[in-house]
Order: structure tokens, then C-alpha cells, then sequence
């Protein structure tokens, strides 16, 4: 049984989708509040945070920068806020998924279950060195060149998924599946732009790459300089 915390203030969203989830097998405890949610996050350590973003006291994209300061807890951003740039923007920030209102009890359930087997599947003792770059997936820290590099959760998710598979052609369509877990619509875009901020981060350009490759039409591969 999952341990799940919905943040959010709607009571005529909140209470069905506690009777849905708890129907389906959850443990489902609530705030009404971007505070009092981050207070619920600290004190009850739930398995999964449901978000929504527009809450009463604190935009929750804001809320989700603050709880990424505290936990790796994986993070569902259930929204209405539909555009590209919102979505990009949420997995930037850390999210782990991101389903746009409304949406049924059923399809929320199946991203819940998804997120948390791509959690509990996390390698707990593997190190994947690629040239001066060396990702370990434990404490989920990257160094290149000795160097601590600050990545968001998806962009060291993203980066661990290339790295296991260095030298090789990687789609887009596998890093939405794998990484991302599920293919959102028109979510090449938010491919190409966690690749373009792993790049800058990694010291490099498109035109320049050192680690990333892209193989025009195909998919991008990293590999060893």
C-alpha cells in the first residue's frame, strides 16, 4: 500500500480523488494548503506527493522548488494548466509527472503506479563512469571532471538512462518512455529542452558537442570525448 499526500485545495476535487485512491489501495492523507503541505511532507514522509499548482497561499511550482530542497519524494503535478511551456517548466523544476485536469481516478492511478516501480526499480549500487563523467545512481550525484554538477531529478534521471546506454542511439520516443514513463503529447519538445540544459551544464553546445550527440531524425547519443 502506497503512502500518498494530495495537495490540494478544491474540496470538490480533493474528496472524490481521496474516496478514488483510497479505493484503489492507497493510504491518502491531504493539505489544503502549499505550507501546510510542505509541513505534511516533512513530518509524514509520504511515498508519493500528489500537486496541484494553484493553490490558496504559494504558486505550487514554487512549493515544488522548496520540497526538491528537502526530498527526492516523487512528485505528481495534477494541474489545469495545459500549455507546453507549464508542463516543460513543472518537469524542470522536478516533477516526475504531469497530468493536466481533468482527468479520471483510473488514468491518475496508472501514473501513481507507474512512478512509483520507476522509484523502486532505482539501481542501489551503480556507477556508470563515461569519460570525466560519473554518475551514481545511489546517492544520485554526477561529477564531470571532478567537478559536482547541479542537476534537477529529471535531468539526472535523463542523463543516467544515456550514460547506461554510451555509445548507442537513443530515440526520443524511449527517453519519453523510460524516463519520462509515460508520452506525453508533443513532449519532444521537453526532450529537447532538458537535452539543451544538460548541455549547458555539461559545458557544451549542439553545434559543439563533447558528450552529446545528436543523430539527426534518430535520437541523440552521449558518449566519451
Amino acid at each position: 500500500m502506497a503512502h500518498l499526500l494530495l495537495i490540494e485545495d478544491d474540496p470538490q476535487i480533493r474528496l472524490p480523488l481521496i474516496r478514488a485512491l483510497r479505493e484503489r489501495g492507497h493510504a491518502v492523507a491531504f493539505s489544503a494548503t502549499a505550507m501546510a503541505g510542505l509541513q505534511a511532507v516533512l513530518d509524514d514522509r509520504p511515498d508519493l506527493i500528489i500537486l496541484d499548482l494553484g493553490l490558496p497561499d504559494l504558486d505550487g511550482l514554487e512549493l515544488l522548488k522548496m520540497i526538491r530542497a528537502v526530498t527526492p519524494t516523487p512528485v505528481i503535478v495534477a494541474t489545469a494548466r495545459d500549455s507546453e511551456t507549464e508542463m516543460v517548466r513543472g518537469l524542470d523544476v522536478g516533477a516526475d509527472d504531469y497530468i493536466v485536469k481533468p482527468f479520471t481516478a483510473n488514468q491518475l492511478d496508472a501514473r501513481v503506479r507507474a512512478v512509483l516501480r520507476r522509484a523502486a526499480g532505482t539501481p542501489a549500487n551503480t556507477e556508470v563512469v563515461v569519460g570525466g563523467l560519473r554518475l551514481d545512481a545511489k546517492s544520485r550525484e554526477a561529477v564531470l571532471d571532478g567537478e559536482r554538477l547541479d542537476l534537477t531529478p529529471r535531468e539526472f534521471d535523463l542523463l543516467l538512462h544515456l550514460a547506461g546506454k554510451a555509445g548507442e542511439v537513443v530515440s526520443k520516443r524511449e527517453l519519453l518512455t523510460e524516463v519520462w514513463q509515460v508520452p506525453y503529447g508533443g513532449a519532444d519538445k521537453t526532450v529537447d529542452v532538458h537535452l539543451s540544459w544538460l548541455r549547458r551544464k555539461l559545458g557544451e553546445t549542439a553545434q559543439e558537442p563533447r558528450y552529446l550527440h545528436t543523430v539527426r531524425g534518430v535520437g541523440v547519443r552521449l558518449s566519451a570525448p
